[in-house]
């Protein structure tokens, strides 16, 4: 495998050609006119417009990304996450080319990628499941029975979702009508397929999800788990690893679980099954992510591994190099994803340009970003500016060094995450292990940002004023004694 194209952006696109680097390989970028000035556009060794700003005319052009495969003599795809990663039809399209998916088998994100027959397949494989539909629900009538059966509150959710799309929670069964049509239309229009189920909503849930790698010689092994429940609108904010709550016992039983999925779909490659923790301890298979995830870096932290290397190996024919009994947890890392969003706005976008643009660095501290100052934020995609991880000896240090680092991150021009990420590692319940997945309705509200930005304004006026009338008191001083001595000069 000797040149891989990325097919994707930003912040993965460029941690994706640094590994690829490292291994004597050369890439090849895709890029919008929107992305042209991007770093990870000159990082490249070669790289080609797709086309206009938004994704289905540039990042989701499949044929044509096969094209520039052919006509650069490329070996393989890498296609990060979003967008093309888990499009089976895809991976075939770049199969029959004779190009290498860096990634799973068509067959196996067929089987992972749509929820019902992940649920299937998980279930006849012993995999604790919640209570809910065997299968997709269309008739009002047979909703309302399943509602009644397993009890409110409960979720309706989309079959092909993801990113909280297409997911409803209701709490009465007068809300059933409504919100199943709600999901329907969001799941049509998200993912063109409208097939809904229902589950029980579990209380107090954490989400738990375990990384997985496997290769193609019936070989998978689990490193460990990553803790998601902080989120916002059922997208993950922040993410550790290893989860503050789960004992070594249950870590093995759930890592087992996680590879009889991967084994049943005769998965190879990277890939997460994400389990919900409910407040007894009892973990429910959710689905599987048939790529590599937003959050892989805490896993690297913790295990010593390079994921997309791995990835990378698997895809050129190699066995994996080490055991289940080889890995080991070294400390403790934490995500937080920076986002160009207002946390006082209910985590509204923000665009703009960036005025002010510098990150954090030092042992331990890690940003993933393709971003630099004077560069503006694209409308078109998500408003993700960078992935900042710390690594600590345990939780302790490391949620010390992460709110030492975001000290660091300046950024100004546009609002952002950052202040919001203080503020959840700063809090009792976070410091303490004890949260959910209902973080932020329990113990978050847009005022308590404001007045802690109002705070930091008073303090950086009142400190400002103290300078300025030093610099002032200082200045008098200089002209006093510079009078003074012009007299003495003169009486001379």
């Amino acid at each position: 495998m000797k040149k891989i194209l990325v097919a994707n952006r930003g912040e993965i696109a460029l941690r994706v050609m640094r590994s690829a680097k490292e291994m004597g390989i050369q890439t090849v970028a895709v890029y919008s006119e929107a992305d042209r000035n991007a770093p990870f556009v000159r990082y490249a060794d070669e790289a080609v417009c797709i086309g206009p700003p938004p994704s289905a005319q540039s990042y989701l052009q499949g044929d044509k990304i096969i094209e520039i495969c052919q006509q650069l003599n490329v070996d393989a795809i890498h296609p990060g996450y979003g967008f093309l990663s888990e499009n089976a039809d895809f991976v075939r399209k770049v199969q029959k080319a004779g190009i290498i998916f860096i990634g799973p088998s068509a067959e196996a994100m067929d089987m992972m990628g749509d929820k019902l027959s992940a649920k299937a397949t998980a279930k006849a494989h012993n995999v604790p499941m919640i209570p809910g539909s065997d299968g997709a629900v269309n008739d009002l009538h047979d909703a309302i029975n399943i509602a009644r059966t397993i009890g409110f509150p409960l979720l309706i959710k989309a079959s092909a979702g993801g990113g909280g799309k297409g997911m409803r929670l209701i709490e009465k069964e007068e809300e059933v009508e409504e919100q199943m049509k709600l999901a329907i239309s969001e799941a049509i229009s998200a993912f063109g397929n409208g097939a809904v189920f229902i589950e029980k909503y579990a209380t107090g849930p954490r989400h738990i999800e375990i990384q997985l790698l496997a290769d193609n010689f019936g070989n998978c092994v689990y490193l460990f788990e990553r803790e998601c429940s902080i989120q916002r609108r059922h997208q993950k904010v922040i993410e550790e690893a290893p989860s503050s709550i789960l004992t070594p016992e249950l870590r093995k039983q759930m890592g087992e679980c996680a590879v009889r999925v991967a084994k049943a779909c005769k998965y190879s490659g990277a890939g997460t099954v994400e389990f919900l923790l409910d407040e007894q301890l009892n973990f429910y298979f959710l689905e599987m992510n048939t790529r590599l995830q937003v959050e892989h870096p805490v896993t690297e932290f913790i295990t010593g591994l390079d994921l997309v290397k791995e990835q990378i190996k698997v895809a050129r024919g190699e066995k994996l190099s080490f055991t289940q009994e080889d890995l080991k947890i070294n400390g403790h890392a934490i995500e937080v994803r920076v986002c160009a969003e207002d946390p006082t706005n209910n985590f509204l976008p923000d665009i703009g340009r960036l005025k002010t643009y510098r990150v954090p660095s030092g042992p331990g501290v890690r940003v993933d970003d393709s971003f630099e100052e004077g560069m503006n934020i694209p409308i078109y995609y998500d408003p993700m500016i960078a992935k900042l991880i710390v690594h600590g000896k345990n939780r302790e240090d490391a949620i010390q060094k992460m709110l030492r680092a975001i000290d660091d991150y300046h950024i100004s021009g546009v609002e952002t995450t950052l202040n919001f990420c203080s503020f959840v590692l700063k809090h009792s319940a976070f410091v303490s292990g004890q949260f959910d997945t209902g973080f932020i309705p329990k113990y978050y509200l847009p005022e308590l940002l404001k007045k802690s930005c109002d705070k930091e304004e008073q303090i950086a006026s009142i400190f400002a004023s103290f300078l300025s009338s030093n610099v002032n008191s200082h200045k008098s001083d200089f002209f006093e004694n510079s009078t003074k001595k012009n007299k003495w000069r003169q009486n001379r």
